[in-house]
């Protein structure tokens, strides 16, 4: 089949705004949106500008808005995507982040916000001499937190983060929840201190976005609900 590739493009060095690009690509229904993309720049226009790693789910760094989804490119297959030949699947950088070329999003703020929470096993005392031991039943409270690859569709999803850009998100503080409720870290107070504030936990407003967007189905509204409890008894 033959499908359209929309694809809003944005070049510093020459735009003074963003626009849309049309590019007609031939495909298979079992072709990822990612190898769309790729086809595009290989064969069709090699300006076109946007991250991939791994291409199988586990990096994170294909993250954009698929048909005005936060979707993983590689993630996110054609036949998912459409409704017959010659329909047109949509590009468009994360929103709430600004935008170095195209479908690349500057992630500094993002990651400084994941450093803020001390996203790290933190403990007191002498390492042990072999492994910190955990039961099964410790690990299920976080494992589903674990999950989380950075990927940044949870909190470019979120109202808090385009309305508040001093907002932690929710990618950082479900990585705050991941180590905050790990029973072998020491640290929770540190970092609830950080937490428990307005650009923190209270200003997520339980809006279901991040978990609508969350490419691994994490329940991440459920996490930072935990967390506000915990911050909230002490």
């Amino acid at each position: 089949m033959e499908l359209t590739a929309k694809i809003k493009r944005y070049n510093p060095e020459e735009d003074e705004e963003p626009h849309w690009e049309s590019y007609d690509v031939p495909a298979e229904p079992t072709d990822s949106a990612l190898a769309l993309l790729m086809y595009i720049k290989w064969h069709i226009d090699g300006t076109l500008t946007f991250r991939k790693s791994c291409a199988h789910g586990i990096c994170g760094s294909d993250a954009m808005q698929i048909n005005g989804e936060n979707k993983l490119a590689c993630s996110e297959l054609v036949e998912g995507l459409i409704s017959g030949d010659g329909d047109t699947i949509t590009y468009a950088p994360l929103p709430g982040q600004p935008v170095i070329k195209d479908l690349v999003i500057d992630q500094t703020q993002f990651f400084e916000k994941y450093r803020d929470v001390k996203p790290w096993l933190m403990t007191e005392g002498p390492a042990p001499e072999g492994e910190r031991e955990q039961s099964q039943e410790e690990f299920d409270m976080i494992e589903d937190a674990t999950k989380c690859i950075m990927c940044g569709a949870c909190t470019s999803s979120c109202p808090s983060t385009w309305a508040d850009p001093d907002y932690l998100g929710p990618a950082a503080m479900l990585k705050a929840y991941r180590y905050t409720f790990d029973t072998r870290d020491e640290g929770a107070d540190e970092r609830l201190d950080r937490l428990d504030s307005d650009d923190g936990l209270w200003k997520c407003y339980t809006i279901f976005n991040c978990v609508e967007a969350c490419p691994k189905d994490i329940d991440v509204t459920r996490w930072l609900s935990a967390l506000k409890r915990r911050a909230a008894t002490g």
